[in-house]
């Protein structure tokens, strides 16, 4: 197996194991697979849920620019609801997962179609 695929299959034990999420393996690996390089670094594969400037950027970057939603309070609520979903026991909260589960809450799959 490739490091991307050993990334998934984590990502994917955390969906199952920690958040209890039945995983849609194909859009997991879609997600994954416009996350970037950013998965292989350590600071930057998981994301600071605390962190406002960190919360800002995944709202900017990927809630607006990637899955072209229109910027307002109910990004904010989202992001703090996937942050809630995956736990504050969990201290690593991976990009991809965040990203996964915002793209299901707003229903934007066929975004990666």
């Amino acid at each position: 197996m490739s490091k991307r695929d050993d990334l998934i299959a984590k990502y994917a034990a955390d969906l199952k194991d920690k958040i209890g999420v039945a995983v849609d393996m194909d859009l997991l690996t879609k997600v994954t697979i416009g996350c970037g390089p950013s998965i292989y670094n350590a600071d930057s594969e998981t994301v600071a849920g605390s962190d406002k400037e960190e919360v800002e950027r995944v709202k900017t970057n990927y809630l607006v620019k990637k899955l072209g939603l229109s910027n307002g309070p109910e990004l904010d609520s989202a992001i703090a609801k996937v942050m809630d979903q995956y736990g504050s026991a969990n201290r690593n909260k991976y990009r991809a997962v965040v990203y996964y589960l915002l793209c299901q809450h707003f229903n934007k799959q066929s975004v990666y179609a």
